[in-house]
């Protein structure tokens, strides 16, 4: 199975910024123009893009969806979008906009009707599972809320109803530059098996990171700070890539 390496651009503003472990307080701007980050990852091999729309994740609705239009528009990188995905018009503008792939992570837990009609109308390959976790208890709402629900339940019961991919961030690593949650991501490929079509997330220090989540079953990883802060250079990323095709 290929292994997808795919950098992440959050945004507020309509800028390039990242946050620590999923506080709005720790914003740190990296870049004023997302298209021209966007364009840098495509010069140096990267297929897919990871977009998320943090000022959409905290309004409960679609709110950088410009942004979506200008990287579809001058890039050919394939676009997963997400943040504050709420309503049927939330992905019809989404979709509009250029993007390949949505994420819809609250939704499936406070609207599950809502997130399985998607589902049904635009398929498990357009239609990605985000499964983002605190001590493995799914977190929803900008990981501003935490549910009760045990992330491998939350999956398992997602998969029996057709969801193919799933991107899973646990919120304790991510931003920190301390090293993905393997162990978390052994144990639900272990779990599930060939089912599940887990995009690791979090955490990502250097590109051994990457290699270890490409032998334990990944099937792909989504990468920022490490990017942002120079841990891994767009170089060695290319060379990655390269040696993984």
């Amino acid at each position: 199975m290929s292994f997808s390496v795919i950098p992440a651009i959050d945004l507020i503003e309509g800028k390039c910024v990242r946050l620590t472990q999923g506080d709005y307080a720790t914003k740190k701007v990296y870049h004023e123009d997302p298209l021209e980050i966007a364009k840098s990852f495509e010069a140096h091999g990267v297929a897919k893009l990871h977009l998320v729309d943090l000022d959409g994740a905290k309004a409960g609705r679609i709110v950088n969806y410009k942004v979506i239009e200008r990287i579809a528009s001058k890039t050919n990188l394939s676009i997963d979008f997400g943040g504050g995905l709420k309503s049927e018009e939330d992905l019809k503008i989404a979709f509009d906009s250029g993007a390949k792939q949505i994420t819809g992570g609250s939704i499936a837990v406070k609207n599950p009707q809502q997130f399985l009609s998607w589902l049904e109308v635009y398929g498990n390959e357009k239609v990605i599972l985000g499964a983002d976790a605190k001590d493995r208890k799914i977190a929803i709402s900008g990981w501003l809320e935490e549910s009760d629900l045990m992330i491998n339940t939350f999956i398992g019961d997602y998969l029996d109803k057709g969801i193919k991919h799933v991107i899973s961030t646990d919120i304790a690593v991510d931003g920190m530059l301390t090293g993905p949650s393997v162990k978390l991501y052994s144990e639900l490929i272990s779990e599930f098996g060939n089912n599940l079509h887990l995009i690791a997330s979090g955490g990502i220090k250097d590109l051994s990171d990457l290699e270890q989540l490409k032998q334990i079953g990944c099937s792909g990883a989504i990468l920022g700070k490490a990017i942002y802060e120079n841990r891994i250079t767009l170089k060695e990323l290319e060379n990655f890539i390269l040696n993984d095709q």
